[in-house]
């Protein structure tokens, strides 16, 4: 970026920090929130060009090339990742002008440093009300390769998910129209708009395709996990850099049902553990009756009680765990997978025991303590400390 731009940027900032941003009475954005001088860096970082770790590009662990992590990217070809629209997508993400009293961002229910989940069981929005689920976790959003987005898989597209917080009445409580012209009313978005799309015009479709951007280059490659990966040919072999618990806790998780694992990944598939290609049904409930997850946006019986899995990469900075945020800790989550699955019509088959009944694991202290161990090599502290991710507004 030119160094012209910066000093555009610091001038209409300074412009703006006077309280010189115009828009009617009520659409007013108290200028302290936008949190001091946008901070963009004079040359772009890099989004676009990321070098995965040679085993994005592996089979899963239980074979079929179309089951790695990289075949499963729901990147669209009229939206791949550029710099500069990752750039606006990141502004845009951390932006409380996007709420309708500039009180709530896209970043205030997905916190970089719990990997990009809230840290309350539920959201809070602009008015202080609650959303109705917990925040999804959004590392890795961009290898769910059905390619559909919140809990119950309304959205079909991740350019769609990323307009309907801002809609919500709830959440940010905006019309697009209201959003468009406050964009275009920002000084700072004209350049940002220019670079990543050739001209400064705002449209619902490239903040659309910004934020999906931003969102899809939310990529964790390097946690202890990838590093240890990086030494072996296959995932199920003992990491050198693993303690024996970890490792332990590596072979229950990876491992296949009933041979020496518990077959986690059928829920948790391919190394960026994340489901791919379905929603599950994991037990929690006997029934469903207040929240019948996927059913509610397919209405088909298969998907009463469903819901989309997210990535487990991160998961151990995640709390509190499932659609509702029900479990405080990573001990209750594996205990219930240990002795707590309920038997739901639509229960997942791998929790089911040769009766059909749900599955009693019956682990030793020894070995959920393992679990939990594995699943915290999973936590990438380059991901969540690097600045191309942060919060500009400072």
């Amino acid at each position: 970026m030119k160094k012209s731009k910066i000093k555009i940027y610091i001038v209409l900032f300074i412009i703006f920090s006077l309280g010189m941003y115009s828009c009617s009475e009520n659409e007013k954005i108290n200028p302290e929130r936008q949190n001091g001088i946008l901070n963009l860096p004079a040359e772009l970082f890099n989004y676009s060009n990321i070098v995965f770790p040679s085993h994005f590009s592996d089979p899963d662990l239980h074979g079929g090339a179309e089951n790695s992590i990289l075949d499963n990217d729901n990147t669209p070809t009229t939206n791949q990742i550029t710099d500069a629209g990752a750039t606006l997508g990141r502004v845009l993400f951390y932006d409380r002008k996007l709420s309708q009293n500039g009180r709530v961002a896209c970043a205030s229910c997905h916190v970089q440093n719990k990997g990009f989940s809230d840290p309350k069981i539920l959201s809070e929005g602009f008015q202080g009300g609650t959303t109705r689920r917990h925040s999804m976790g959004l590392t890795n959003a961009r290898f769910y390769g059905k390619g559909k987005f919140f809990w119950d898989e309304r959205a079909a597209t991740l350019e769609e998910q990323v307009l309907m917080p801002i809609q919500d009445e709830i959440e940010m409580g905006l019309t697009l129209d209201t959003l468009v012209a406050r964009i275009e009313a920002t000084d700072y978005y004209k350049p940002l708009f220019e670079d990543a799309f050739g001209n400064q015009t705002v449209t619902t479709d490239r903040i659309s395709k910004a934020l999906a951007q931003f969102v899809r280059s939310l990529v964790s490659y390097e946690s202890k996990f990838d590093i240890g990966r990086a030494t072996v040919n296959k995932a199920t072999e003992p990491f050198g850099n693993f303690s024996e618990e970890e490792n332990l806790g590596k072979m229950l998780f990876l491992d296949a049902f009933p041979l020496r694992g518990l077959g986690c990944t059928t829920c948790h598939g391919t190394e960026a553990f994340i489901t791919p290609q379905k929603s599950t049904n994991n037990g929690l409930d006997l029934e469903s009756i207040t929240d019948l997850g996927v059913f509610e946006t397919t209405g088909n019986q298969i998907d009463i009680g469903t819901f989309k899995t997210p990535s487990l990469r991160n998961v151990a900075l995640r709390a509190p765990y499932m659609h509702d945020g029900r479990f405080a800790t990573l001990e209750q989550v594996i205990e219930h997978y240990n002795s707590g699955i309920q038997a739901h019509p639509n229960l997942e088959r791998i929790l089911k025991d040769s009766a059909g009944n749900p599955r009693r694991m019956n682990l030793s202290q020894e070995e959920k303590s393992a679990l939990v161990a594995f699943l915290k090599t999973l936590t990438d502290t380059k991901f969540v400390e690097d600045e191309k991710f942060s919060n500009p507004f400072r």
